[in-house]
């Protein structure tokens, strides 16, 4: 069957045949990375506080490159095989160094596909990040290739080679500390570098952005809000969103999963149908939060089907 990502990649190999000269050959597509120098040795990459589109290739996610004695270390890949490639460029410029390692905070493909550009041996996250991967991975990468097209050129799903276990990374003078946690997904990493005190909470932190929530515990999430509060730190780099010190993140994350809970769980009650439920007006609060109402909409998508699964009696079995 030729799908659209299929066909995007027999496009790709007939681009290395010569072609003439034209006037009309449109420029290939760049990501233009801007890295925001965050403490010593430390830059993040920002994501647009939007929606994944065609118009920003998917580069919504935070991406962050720390430097060490022992190389470059890099946290999350970006959401394509080219933006992969302008990424490991990017690190070694700023670090002058070679990659030596590669972690993944979840299994989001905004987050990981980007994969491709790097050494598999050098990219670490956890067991289940991999198994959802595995299990999803395919299905994503149709939806990217027909939502950014041709952004996805080449792009296939690489799988990393690491599983962690221990608890700590040293890499010459910086140590990175792993804590696998959950909520957002069913595996989620964060990260603390114990030398300057920043943690890398990958999405289970939004900072004015709405959250996203196809795959979400809300329980398991303020859980692992609460464990991450109880982290002492210097700054926090959010999945999507500034990197700020203190709490923000933190808080607003949590404000929001249990706004939108309460809403549509109040709203399934009344009898609303899931129309009439993303219509619903939404808190002055949310207001200054970027893509709320397209993320609140999507969370009733999600949360419906789960609370008619809780609360409504099956037909096919007796009272």
């Amino acid at each position: 069957m030729l799908t659209r990502r299929n066909a995007l990649k027999l496009v790709a190999g007939a681009a290395s045949l010569p072609l003439l000269p034209s006037k009309a050959h449109a420029a290939p597509l760049t990501y233009e990375l801007r890295p925001e120098k965050l403490e010593q040795g430390i830059w993040m990459v920002p994501g647009a506080q939007q929606a994944i589109t065609q118009k920003n290739g998917g580069a919504i996610a935070n991406i962050t490159i720390l430097d060490s004695s022992a190389g470059a270390i890099v946290v999350d890949t970006g959401p394509s095989l080219r933006y992969g490639e302008a990424l490991l460029k990017l690190a070694q410029e700023l670090t002058g160094k070679s990659v030596a390692r590669v972690y993944l905070t979840h299994f989001h493909p905004d987050h990981c596909f980007g994969n491709q550009a790097f050494d598999p041996a050098l990219i670490a996250t956890t067991q289940g990040v991999v198994d959802g991967m595995k299990a999803l991975g395919e299905g994503f990468s149709d939806s990217m290739y027909q939502t950014v097209g041709d952004w996805m050129r080449g792009t296939e799903v690489v799988l990393p080679k690491v599983i962690l276990s221990a608890p700590v990374e040293d890499f010459g003078d910086r140590r990175i500390r792993a804590l696998p946690m959950r909520g957002h997904t069913a595996s989620d990493l964060v990260l603390f570098d114990e030398v300057s005190g920043v943690l890398i909470s990958g999405d289970l932190v939004f900072l004015d952005r709405a959250p996203t929530t196809p795959h979400a515990d809300f329980e398991r999430w303020r859980i692992s809000l609460a464990n991450l509060g109880g982290i002492p730190h210097n700054r926090l780099i959010p999945g999507h969103g500034p990197a700020e010190p203190g709490d923000r993140g933190i808080r607003q994350t949590r404000e929001w999963l249990e706004g939108i809970e309460a809403m549509i769980r109040d709203a399934f009650d009344r009898g609303l149908d899931m129309n009439e439920a993303m219509a619903l007006p939404l808190p002055k609060w949310a207001e200054n939060i970027a893509v709320s109402r397209y993320e609140y909409e999507r969370s009733v998508m999600h949360l419906y089907p789960k609370l008619e699964a809780e609360k409504l009696p099956r037909v096919d079995q007796k009272s």
